[in-house]
């Protein structure tokens, strides 16, 4: 798969399904078996994967902020 496709994909797939995804990776890196060029590749992909979470993440911390009477920012 192309680096363009996999971004794409990292675009519309969920928390959940990312979570897994790294799950999977670091099952790879964890076995012996795979060729250390392989592995690099597989942390190259993990470490974005992470940051896609994170901005993920950020993104759905800002919405849980609601304004309150005094038109000021409330953490939900």
């Amino acid at each position: 798969m192309r680096m363009e496709e996999r971004e794409m994909e990292m675009q519309e797939q969920s928390l959940e399904e990312a979570f897994a995804q790294l799950d999977e990776m670091l099952a790879k890196l964890a076995d012996r078996e795979v060729p250390l060029e392989e592995s690099f590749a597989v942390y190259a992909e993990g470490t974005k994967l992470l940051q896609y979470c994170s901005e993920k993440l950020d993104r759905v911390e800002k919405k849980m902020l609601v304004l309150n009477e005094e038109g000021k920012l409330d953490e939900f």
